[in-house]
């Protein structure tokens, strides 16, 4: 009997874990996190978050980038942004994938440090539940705007 409910609590721990991408509000929460790793380079998070086989397909495929250079830029930032955003979170969910699209918009500092650009992407994420939790697993931008005109 011990066994038994051993092995029925072993499913259940892996059911709830498979669905760790929803409710879709516990996911925004992350995909925030997400954001602001990206923005500060938290590599530790980053390295937890991404999928092995996560890709990042940038503006019209002008980058292609994996895991392996994502988690490289975070441990050596080249700049800080001010800030990133996101606004306009639709989420599109079946089974145990959720994909999250919107805008995200990113503040840079200018060369005098006082004032800054913004560019604004649309986005697609796909996030994925896995036994292992939430995994990003593939994210796509596309510049829509920018401050500056670019």
């Amino acid at each position: 009997m011990k066994n038994l409910l051993l092995l029925l609590f072993g499913f259940v721990a892996i059911d709830a874990s498979a669905q760790s991408c929803l409710p879709v509000k516990k996911l925004i929460a992350l995909d925030t996190r997400y954001e602001e790793a990206t923005r500060i380079g938290d590599a530790d998070f980053l390295q937890n978050l991404l999928a092995d086989d996560f890709v990042w397909v940038h503006n019209l495929a002008s980058a292609i980038e994996n895991k392996s250079v994502i988690i490289a830029r975070a441990k050596n930032p080249q700049e800080i942004p001010k800030a990133r955003t996101t606004s306009e979170l639709n989420a599109h969910v079946l089974k145990n994938t959720v994909v999250l699209r919107g805008l995200s918009s990113v503040d840079k500092w200018n060369a005098d440090g006082k004032t800054w650009r913004t560019s604004r992407y649309q986005f697609m994420r796909t996030y994925v539940s896995t036994s292992k939790g939430c995994k990003l697993l593939s994210a796509q931008t596309m510049k829509v705007w920018s401050s500056d005109g670019s």
